[in-house]
């Protein structure tokens, strides 16, 4: 498995709301045994996860999800669920955040029942900043103590809340939820911000407001904030026989959201759907599996994500949420896959990556890694 199947999903003509363009997903069919519900931390949307052994997540977390694969799930509420007051798509946010450690034992982690509680999007991002977190894995005379030692800790990325993406907020509220509907793609200025699915209609009803509470990339924060108006889409129907009933008239519809779901996963979703992905399982949930996954981290100028999925034993999704990486992101993961693909040794990397070593010296101190080398020189003696 190395690229997300999106079969049995079928997009909808977009919802455009000045720069914000939302493309509705919707299933002719439920994924039927997996019901997805939202466990609510009311009051602590600031979270410590610990991930390991002296190794912990600091992030808002404002809820989790959790997985029921037991068959129950259509008319029972989560287990542990919380219910709280407000929070829709419209309401209005707070000017401050205060952030009480709300602590939780593992990204995803079993529940009575055949049920998993999950950190959405969370376990994405933990994935990515664990990237070679050990640091270098020989003592080379290059890098510092602290590297050898700690590693990449404290690694930290900034990232937005769905609250501040200009836009995003009025077009969740403003726009109705489709018949069938189990996901959306959103996009601000027509880049690819985020993938959202769920299996059942239900779950995606009660959860589609969730999405201003995510967790949004730099660059997805810029484009809505100073980006142009898009188009809407519109059907154009040309004269022609066939038009003078409403069943002809009902089919050449149909045949334009036809024409547009394949030209919206041709070219809108191509970058996410075409890059081939290495994927990590988390947890087994018996016939579907929950993985996260990351990208090649390639320098081609293409729009690049990371994300998380739960798929049934075909390799369908059922679960999907995605994050966009910003390219100074691209080029932090890009950098460390070249370090560790030469054992960490700089002369190495440096042939691999087109470069002199004192221009990788350079690049990793832009990249925010310069506590890993050495101070004196920075660099190879």
């Amino acid at each position: 498995m190395n690229r997300l199947e999106l079969t049995g999903l079928t997009a909808r003509p977009s919802q455009v709301w000045g720069g914000i363009r939302l493309v509705p997903l919707v299933r002719g069919t439920p994924v039927e045994g997996l019901r997805l519900h939202r466990e609510v931390y009311a009051g602590s949307e600031g979270g410590v996860v610990e991930v390991g052994p002296r190794t912990h997540y600091t992030a808002y977390i404002p809820h989790g999800f959790v997985a029921d694969w037991s068959g129950e799930g259509a008319g029972t509420a989560a287990y542990g669920t919380q219910l709280a007051a407000g929070g829709g798509a419209g309401s209005t946010p707070p000017s401050t955040l205060r952030l009480p450690r709300h602590r939780h034992h593992r990204m995803a982690k079993r529940q009575p029942g055949d049920r998993l509680r999950f950190l959405p999007l969370h376990l994405a991002l933990e994935g990515y900043l664990s990237l070679h977190f050990g640091g270098p894995s020989t003592a080379w005379e290059e890098w510092s103590r602290q590297a050898l030692r700690d590693g990449l800790s404290p690694r930290a990325e900034d990232a937005y809340l769905g609250w501040s993406v200009r836009g995003l907020g009025d077009a969740l509220r403003v726009f109705e939820i489709h018949p069938g509907q189990c996901g959306v793609m959103v996009y601000a200025a027509d880049a690819l911000a985020a993938a959202f699915v769920v299996p059942h209609p239900e779950d995606y009803r009660l959860l589609h407001a969730s999405l201003v509470q995510d967790l949004y990339g730099e660059l997805v924060h810029q484009y809505a904030m100073y980006g142009a108006p898009v188009a809407a889409f519109g059907a154009r129907i040309a004269d022609g026989p066939g038009l003078d009933t409403l069943a002809g008239l009902r089919a050449a519809a149909r045949e334009q959201e036809r024409e547009w779901s394949e030209a919206h996963d041709t070219l809108f979703a191509r970058e996410l759907l075409d890059t081939s992905y290495s994927f990590d399982r988390v947890y087994r949930m018996g016939s579907f599996t929950l993985w996260r996954f990351l990208p090649p981290f390639l320098r081609n100028g293409a729009g690049q994500h990371i994300g998380e999925t739960v798929t049934d034993h075909k390799g369908r999704v059922a679960y999907l949420k995605t994050f966009r990486l910003s390219e100074a992101q691209i080029r932090r993961g890009h950098l460390l896959r070249a370090l560790d693909a030469a054992d960490w040794q700089l002369a190495r990397a440096a042939v691999a990556l087109g470069a002199t070593e004192e221009e990788l010296v350079r690049r990793i101190r832009a990249a925010g890694f310069g506590a890993l080398l050495r101070a004196r020189g920075g660099g190879p003696r």
